[in-house]
């Protein structure tokens, strides 16, 4: 099921798969979000939940059970139900299935909240532990915003609002990362945009940045989009070689450490909600 979203001259389009926002246009017609298209990546801007990234092998220990889980979750490929409906915003919902408790065994309800502003839209993770025990946690989003026809990645760049000194992660072939792997990635305010530095890395990770926006801008037209992702500790940014589109990653929690314990509640950035408690996390995207 799908949903028209409206506000001004903005429209968007949000579907109950995945609980995804999958289309956003201006006045101009100009689309936003990547179409998905499979001959590079066919996601478009999944929900990552519970997990964020992959697992060691595949699998997490939770109250001393192994348990499997693909990467970034189950939620991404989930049928979630509609909640709450306006002319500008949507509020889809997942809570625990058969499915969902062989592999993450907890009661829980996930609440994403898509709305337009006058300037953009933002999204909201609502999540609550609707069951009796602790709840560990990560999500994460995965928007992945479209180079427009007739422009080049590489006439693009990533403006932080901090001048920053950081090194991003690095992972391993399986997408583990590696403890003592980092690589200086950023040293000023910009980083210049080029299909080979994500050939080289696959994904540049930061954690515990000064910075609480970073905007994707055209370096002539200074168009583009601005991210405020401040509410989260860790932010990602991928690609694939060739495509036209950067994925813009605000994350609570990340892939396996290579020397991590494996138990979900040492995973960095885990979250974990006791009974009955909810976490509300809320990134935006402002168009410029």
């Amino acid at each position: 099921m799908t949903f028209e979203l409206k506000r001004g001259d903005l429209r968007a389009m949000a579907q109950t798969r995945g609980g995804e926002l999958v289309s956003l246009r201006d006045g101009a017609g100009r689309e936003y979000i990547w179409e998905g298209d499979p001959a590079f990546w066919s996601g478009q801007n999944p929900v990552l939940f519970p997990i964020v990234g992959s697992l060691k092998d595949g699998k997490i220990e939770i109250n001393g059970k192994s348990y499997e889980m693909g990467r970034h979750g189950f939620a991404r490929r989930a049928e979630f139900s509609l909640a709450e409906q306006g002319e500008d915003f949507v509020t889809l919902e997942l809570r625990e299935s058969a499915d969902t408790l062989a592999r993450y065994p907890f009661p829980f309800s996930l609440k994403v909240t898509h709305r337009l502003l006058e300037d953009g839209f933002s999204t909201a993770f609502t999540v609550e532990n609707t069951g009796a025990a602790p709840m560990p946690f990560c999500i994460g989003g995965h928007t992945a915003i479209r180079i427009p026809e007739g422009e080049r990645f590489e006439d693009y760049e990533l403006l932080f609002d901090e001048k920053e000194r950081a090194d991003s992660h690095l992972l391993s072939p399986q997408g583990i990362i590696l403890h003592n792997g980092r690589e200086p990635m950023l040293d000023g305010n910009r980083i210049a945009l080029d299909y080979n530095t994500f050939a080289r890395m696959d994904t540049i990770i930061f954690s515990m940045l000064r910075s609480g926006t970073v905007s994707l801008i055209h370096r002539e037209t200074g168009q583009g989009v601005r991210l405020d992702f401040h509410e989260f500790p860790m932010v990602a940014f991928w690609t694939k070689p060739g495509a036209r589109f950067l994925c813009m990653e605000p994350w609570q929690g990340c892939a396996a450490w290579d020397n991590e314990s494996g138990k979900f509640e040492d995973k960095p950035f885990c979250a974990v909600l006791k009974p009955g408690e909810a976490k509300r996390l809320a990134y935006t995207f402002y168009l410029e």
